[in-house]
């Protein structure tokens, strides 16, 4: 799979190009809603899809010790001080389920209750990859961080501010990516909070867990993780 270079330092610009070029925040088409507005079901009319994963961590250590899964509860952390996935890498440091299921078109919903511990501060806690992408292209399509501040808050990459008071809480969070019509819809609890145009077209894949671009110790929760198609 082909590295990302580290995006400690250009989160706020919205994402990497290719070989490291800046993408342009005003170049997104984000938009949040003032207040999230209910859906009905965002599931309806979607159909739940068999799923597998490989796991990545620091190159240096067992993955005992940065993951465990009890009662269904998958718990990933890791430091900055952590070791890239791959020696030599010039990535962040990392613990991430890599979704094996990759897409070019359709309809394809990551769904999961995520709890992020306070102190977690700089950490990306899911994303769509674009693990093949053109030339000059974004090498995700989407990203969701956790920062200290206000209780916690949840931003679309480094910008969009999604949720605060996000510390020490479950809540349940849902990736509706239309790869076909080119966008991505966010929802928390069920409610629409943000929905804006994807990167273009890639082959893509889910991740969760910590990529870690911030300081100290990161972690986040997962349970009843479920993979949606349409």
């Amino acid at each position: 799979m082909p590295m990302t270079p580290s995006r400690r330092t250009v989160l706020a610009a919205g994402g990497l190009l290719a070989g490291g070029a800046l993408w342009s925040a005003t170049q997104s088409t984000a938009t949040a809603s003032p207040a999230a507005r209910a859906a009905a079901d965002p599931t309806d009319g979607w159909t739940k899809t068999a799923f597998t994963y490989g796991m990545q961590k620091p190159w240096n250590l067992a993955l005992s010790d940065r993951y465990s899964n009890s009662g269904g509860v998958h718990r990933m952390w890791v430091y900055d001080t952590d070791e890239p996935m791959s020696e030599g890498s010039s990535t962040d440091p990392r613990t991430e389920m890599r979704w094996r299921q990759e897409y070019t078109s359709g309809r394809h919903m990551w769904d999961a209750d995520v709890y992020l511990p306070s102190g977690t501060n700089g950490a990306t806690f899911v994303q769509i990859l674009r693990v093949i992408h053109p030339e000059g292209t974004p090498a995700t399509d989407f990203m969701l961080n956790a920062y200290s501040g206000s209780g916690g808050t949840v931003r679309a990459y480094d910008s969009t501010v999604l949720k605060t008071n996000a510390y020490d809480t479950w809540f349940n969070v849902k990736l509706a990516h239309n790869a076909s019509a080119g966008s991505v819809e966010v929802y928390f609890d069920d409610q629409l909070v943000l929905t804006r145009a994807d990167r273009g077209p890639a082959t893509r894949h889910f991740k969760n867990g910590v990529y870690h671009h911030g300081t100290g110790r990161a972690e986040a929760r997962f349970r009843n993780l479920t993979y949606w198609t349409r």
